[in-house]
């Protein structure tokens, strides 16, 4: 850099940051960027050097200095460059992680792979390394049971394939695991060392924020669509399961450092607001007197007595149908109109996204209606658009009736309005092409299901999903009552939910009075505080901790149980440890301890505390929450048994104290952090 004029003003930013270490492992990748061929074209070159400093766009204004030929000699760099890449991660503070320090069974998969090459050759390259946690301690952390399907394929005894596995695992994975196991007949046991498992947590307690566990290096942009109430309507308890499995998820995306945008794609378009816009103008709404004294504040009821207006009178029918055309012509008063419920249904939904701290951008049907138009010309220039009954619509396939007759799926009706999947595929083109998605994650209904395939096969078909781009549906059961049938008020009313979460923070602040009461003590603002956020995270543990496919039934009295995977549990459990820990005070230096682990309870504590990281990578993955409701839940367990066999502020020495003080402040910050991202604020006193 100091010989080149275009990269002199690098140095000092790159001689600091070699200092502090955050980019001595990610210079490697620049380096194989800037030594290049010659042939290679500039922008790839950029472009890979880009994305290994994690999107640093500064690098495309030296690019023409990096796409010259190197004046070092080639011979002593290229074998250290070219060697088998190693995923770097950015960690808070600056550091850098290689994959094995964090997501070891990413790290392991990989490693066990090459050893299945290096043993048997190019033959075994696509095998599966089959490498899972291990089910119960004494096989160790991980086990390994690829040689049980290769051993058919090699026509060998599993055991025999196994030996050589474990031959050529020990010469790569020495510094993390103890000696590989070979246990009946062929499966391979890995054992951590007790050095990378002190190791590991010592960094963790380092890290106040994070816990050593890393940013994306190269993050992708993801879009969630989520929540999606419809105007004129309150929010019900149909909208609790999308509205908090989708907040969680933008957490965790966010927590993982990549680029989120929420959206609420909210029902405000639709033959729907003709009748609403007609019955609004009855009750006196007009371009003089706006809403005057109309309240509109119960939209429920306000809907029901328009829905029997149309229901019951012709002529209202008739002019509800004449508003649609009004409205979608762009008619200045139906428009005012338009918006005024669009607004009146904002305060009220805002109310609910308030309680639950839920950060939303609105982004309504009524935005796409521009772009509805191009979608049928770019099914029709596909060849993909075809006429049926008068209305235009698209051929799915793998999607028959009874009679194995082909299915459509509807894009415009025969007086060529348009559809709701119209609509989400306007959606799809404007989050890829404009929003320069990656991952899109629409969390409805499992009731949808069939209708978002169908929609994300046409998408795809028509080419508006680009190579490398996914959509994904995350579908999700009902909730229903106690008795397993439909959640509904004792009139067989819909559930509200504002209704729903005030209940439930009644029953929380009722139980910790009378028990505060009992103990003689007042309940004051704090404990007022606490018990809303106690009822709120109930509701919203109660759903998480489900398998979100599932249909579950909400109960108040086992979401509020102070027993159990419950929110009130998780954060006791949080509030017992930190107290702890905070109890020693200045007697601890945890952040700077040497972990010891002299006891089958701390190493059982500090194992599952590793395995943070690769359950978030997980959940990210399979897009299930219950996964990390579970860890935390088995991570409570493991506290309780930790303190129970190992005396914390009776420990036998300083250096064991500063340890466990350590693995308590440790777990406290692991139960808050996973109660962070699944939207649920941690509480000291409970």
């Amino acid at each position: 850099a100091a010989r080149r004029p275009l990269l002199r003003g690098m140095v000092p930013p790159l001689q600091s940051a070699l200092r502090s270490g955050s980019l001595l492992l990610l210079l490697g990748t620049v380096a194989t960027s800037a030594f290049a061929p010659s042939s290679l074209p500039m922008q790839r070159v950029a472009g890979r050097a880009t994305r290994a400093i994690g999107g640093c766009s500064s690098l495309l204004a030296f690019a023409p200095a990096l796409h010259r030929k190197p004046q070092l000699p080639l011979a002593s760099t290229r074998p250290a460059l070219v060697a088998r890449p190693r995923l770097c991660l950015q960690m808070s503070g600056g550091a850098v992680a290689s994959e094995k320090t964090v997501y070891v069974r990413k790290w392991l998969e990989k490693e066990v792979q090459d050893a299945l090459v290096r043993a048997f050759g190019d033959d075994v390259k696509d095998a599966s390394p089959m490498v899972t946690a291990a089910t119960k301690p004494e096989f160790g952390d991980y086990q390994c049971n690829a040689a049980m399907p290769l051993a058919k394929t090699l026509k060998t005894k599993p055991r025999d394939v196994a030996t050589k596995l474990c031959d050529e695992l020990k010469t790569t994975i020495g510094d993390t695991f103890e000696e590989p196991e070979i246990a009946g007949p062929g499966f391979l046991n890995l054992r951590f060392k007790e050095d990378y498992i002190c190791d590991r947590i010592a960094a963790m307690a380092k890290d106040d924020e994070r816990l050593g566990i890393p940013k994306a290096t190269a993050p992708t942009r993801v879009v969630v669509d989520f929540s999606s109430p419809n105007i004129a309507k309150e929010m019900h308890v149909g909208h609790l399961r999308s509205t908090i499995i989708g907040d969680t998820l933008c957490r965790l995306e966010e927590f993982l450092g990549h680029d989120v945008l929420r959206l609420n794609h909210v029902g405000d378009w639709g033959t729907q607001f003709g009748m609403l816009i007609t019955y609004l103008k009855e009750q006196g709404f007009g371009p003089e007197t706006g809403l005057g004294d109309l309240a509109i504040s119960d939209l429920v009821d306000f809907y029901k007595k328009a829905k029997k207006r149309f229901d019951d009178d012709s002529d209202f029918q008739d002019a509800s149908r004449k508003e649609v055309v009004a409205l979608q012509g762009g008619d200045e008063l139906s428009l005012k109109a338009w918006g005024l419920l669009c607004e009146a249904s904002r305060v009220e939904f805002q109310k609910i996204y308030d309680m639950l701290d839920i950060q939303l951008e609105e982004r309504g049907e009524s935005f796409y209606n521009p772009f509805l138009g191009d979608v049928i010309t770019g099914l029709k220039d596909k060849g993909l658009y075809e006429q049926s009954e008068g209305a235009g619509v698209v051929y799915v396939e793998g999607y028959t009736n009874k009679e194995g007759d082909r299915m459509p799926l509807l894009v415009q009706k025969s007086d060529g309005g348009f559809m709701y999947s119209t609509t989400d595929l306007a959606a799809i083109r404007h989050r890829m092409v404009e929003e320069e998605a990656d991952r899109v994650l629409y969390v409805t209904d499992a009731g949808q299901g069939n209708h978002f395939d169908q929609v994300f096969k046409v998408a795809e078909s028509a080419g508006w999903v680009p190579s490398g781009k996914r959509l994904e549906h995350v579908p999700f059961g009902l909730v229903q009552g106690e008795d397993g049938k439909k959640f509904a008020t004792r009139s067989g009313e819909t559930v509200k939910l504002k209704d729903l979460l005030d209940e439930s923070i009644r029953i929380a602040s009722d139980d910790m009075r009378e028990r505060m009461e009992a103990d003689g003590k007042d309940f004051d603002k704090e404990m007022e505080d606490t018990a809303r956020i106690v009822g709120l995270a109930a509701v919203k543990y109660a759903d998480l901790s489900m398998n979100r496919e599932s249909n579950y039934r909400f109960s108040y009295k086992k979401m509020l149980a102070l027993t159990g995977n419950t929110a009130p549990y998780m954060l006791y459990a949080y509030a017992r440890v930190n107290g702890i820990y905070r109890k020693l005070g200045d007697q601890v230096d945890a952040s700077g301890a040497e972990i010891l682990l002299e006891e089958p309870a701390e190493r059982a504590l500090a194992r599952h505390l590793l395995m943070l990281p690769e359950v978030l990578c997980e959940v990210e993955h399979s897009l299930y929450p219950h996964k990390l409701c579970e860890y935390l839940f088995e991570l409570s367990q493991r506290f309780n048994q930790f303190y129970e066999s190992c005396p914390v502020s009776q420990a036998g020495s300083p250096e064991l104290l500063n340890s466990r003080a350590s693995l308590c402040a440790v777990t406290a910050r692991a139960i808050g952090l996973s109660l962070g991202i699944l939207g649920i604020p941690t509480v000291n006193r409970l």
